[in-house]
């Protein structure tokens, strides 16, 4: 009998990719597995198809890219913003502008509702069209900011969502007019003060490092083996775990917070701090002072770049890995 097609398998095609000595293999073992519903967790049949997408289009054909792309968002009608981004981006690479730049601006008004929607830009500067992508972020913070300025928010938690959109877009904005190499403006200046303004107020809450602790698949699993008492505290797979993970660093950067990042400890790393301490290891405060105590290559900055390995060490791209499957 065929084997399924795990989410581990479909992480590890992806960190293949094009540098694989044959990526049409991988392409075929991926779609294969779609086609025959081999795909072990069925959430996973559109990101397999976005991983084939992505080698495809690094392999220079966007066609075949493009196809795969549509397929993903017919398998998650639910949840295909950022297959329809990719189907967009893909679309005016190959010089179907009329259809790709509908297909990005439905998807357009996210940008004044979803702080993740940035690969919305991201997808239109890849494209080489950075002037656009810099409008729609301009467009954006304009909205927002008026509607701020002359509508009461309904709520406080109204009023914190306004406050991390405005954040997240000027920084977004402000890192687009970077590589554009433009001068600061306006809201580049915004952007700095913001940024200035949120390390402040995080350093004087002294509520411990940005850094969350983070666990490989394999500690994860020997973790629970070790101390099953751990089980109440962590969700019950790898997967969900870097998920929540991944979550709360997002949730965290919206509202303000810099240098984030995961700490990624080992059973064996805890056990032998547990015993210097004198502490339980399965203690929370225990297990907090061991993240403190992880520097150099046990840190990992947080996010990565689009194109750069994810940050929970699956040695695929973060823009098919962790980014697409948590943020929606």
């Amino acid at each position: 009998m065929p084997e399924l097609l795990t989410t581990d398998r479909i992480e590890e095609i992806g960190s293949l990719g094009p540098e694989s000595p044959d990526p049409a293999a991988l392409v075929a073992e991926l779609v294969g597995a779609v086609d025959e519903g081999r795909v072990a967790d069925p959430d996973d049949t559109a990101y397999a198809l976005l991983v084939a997408a992505d080698i495809l289009e690094q392999a220079g054909d966007l066609a075949d890219a493009l196809a795969l792309a549509t397929r993903a968002i017919a398998e998650q009608p639910d949840e295909d913003a950022y297959a329809r981004s990719v189907r967009g981006g893909l679309l005016l690479r190959l010089g179907r502008s009329d259809e790709g730049m509908a297909e990005l601006t439905a998807l357009r008004p996210l940008l004044e509702t979803n702080p993740n929607a940035t690969y919305l830009v991201d997808e239109l500067a890849e494209a080489g069209q950075p002037e656009l992508a810099l409008e729609w972020l301009t467009g954006a913070l304009d909205a927002i900011l008026e509607r701020t300025r002359n509508q009461q928010h309904e709520s406080e938690d109204a009023q914190d969502e306004a406050a991390a959109m405005i954040y997240g877009l000027t920084q977004r904005r402000h890192d687009l007019r970077e590589e554009m190499g433009l001068s600061h403006d306006e809201y580049d200046n915004l952007a700095d003060r913001l940024r200035a303004a949120s390390d402040h107020a995080l350093d004087a809450l002294d509520e411990g490092p940005a850094t969350l602790l983070f666990w490989p698949q394999a500690e994860f699993d020997a973790l629970l083996l070790r101390w099953p008492a751990l089980a109440d505290s962590y969700p019950a797979s790898w997967d969900e775990h870097r998920a929540q993970t991944e979550r709360a660093l997002v949730d965290a950067s919206a509202l303000g917070g810099a240098d984030l990042g995961v700490v990624v400890g080992s059973v064996a790393g805890l056990s032998a701090f547990a015993e210097r301490e004198g502490s339980d290891p399965t203690d929370e405060e225990t297990q907090d002072e061991y993240a403190d105590s992880l520097t150099g290559p046990d840190l990992r900055a947080w996010p990565p770049g689009r194109n750069d390995a994810c940050w929970c060490g699956s040695g695929a791209k973060y823009k098919k890995c962790c980014l697409p499957r948590s943020r929606g």
